[in-house]
């Protein structure tokens, strides 16, 4: 136990081989005597549906082999909608990005706006309320019929939904900040502009990276879903064609590298949350 204590990413292992090996059970055991398709599975599997065998998952083993020739052939190009997995990750990434990016650029200085500004804050909170619970993917034929362009259609999604925990936990956190720090800014005369960026920005550091941490997550898994939708590449587009083709195993290699390049850009956030908050 002190060494699981002193290395928790031994128990980390221990639990994975422990999912590895209830996988690999599941998928070998007897697959049971083929049940009655039902209607809507038939309609979205096709013809397929009725030729598919009861225990339908691949084992470890078989998404591993997958695994491995999908990445040795990452980026390869062999047609315009015939493309390695590399090149539908990096088209996500593109997309995921552009409209995380623009998400920031309005929801920073509209959360300073609001959170140094209760005027504005009960001016403004009705629209926030009313538009934050709408679904992204409600969002999407309205954008696909003004857009004209699915691209730009799940940026647009992008920016939508990772638009509103940045923007309200920036304005909690420029609201939170400590009156005394603020008061002392006033006796030194501080202009507004070195307040912002000497007490109000540091203080609320903390506050603005959590909403940064989960608009990135939201936005990673909304575009598999507006890429399935709408898109012609991007990782989501390349599930759901994989789903047409009844490709298991290049579905769950896509799905493990979709955690994995989530789990990477979090952990960049919480890097530069470390380097930028400070300690009292």
């Amino acid at each position: 136990m002190k060494l699981l204590r002193r290395h928790p990413w031994l128990l980390t292992l221990l639990i994975l081989a422990g999912l590895i090996a209830l996988w690999h059970f599941l998928t070998v055991a007897p697959a049971p005597a083929a049940a009655a398709v039902d209607d809507e599975y038939a309609r979205l599997a096709g013809a397929a549906a009725q030729a598919q065998p009861a225990a339908a998952l691949p084992t470890p083993a078989q998404v591993w082999v997958r695994s491995v020739d999908l990445l040795t052939h990452a980026f390869d190009e062999r047609g315009t909608n015939d493309v390695g997995i590399g090149w539908h990750l990096w088209y996500s990434i593109k997309r995921v990005l552009s409209g995380y990016g623009l998400a920031l650029a309005v929801a920073l200085p509209l959360g300073f706006l609001l959170g140094m500004s209760p005027l504005m804050q009960r001016a403004l909170n009705p629209f926030i309320q009313v538009l934050k619970p709408v679904s992204p993917m409600a969002w999407m034929p309205l954008a696909l019929y003004t857009l004209k362009d699915s691209g730009a259609s799940a940026i647009f999604i992008i920016f939508i939904c990772a638009l509103w925990p940045m923007l309200i936990n920036t304005a909690f956190g420029v609201a939170g900040v400590r009156r005394d720090w603020l008061n002392v800014a006033k006796v030194l005369d501080l202009p507004l502009g070195q307040r912002i960026l000497h007490i109000i920005f540091p203080a609320a550091v903390p506050m603005i990276l959590t909403g940064m941490r989960i608009s990135i997550g939201i936005a990673w898994f909304v575009i598999v879903a507006a890429e399935m939708v709408a898109g012609q590449s991007g990782i989501g587009y390349f599930i759901w064609n994989e789903w047409n083709n009844l490709q298991i195993a290049s579905m769950i290699t896509a799905i493990i590298l979709i955690g994995m390049v989530g789990l990477l850009l979090d952990a960049i956030l919480a890097q530069l949350g470390q380097r930028l908050s400070f300690r009292e």
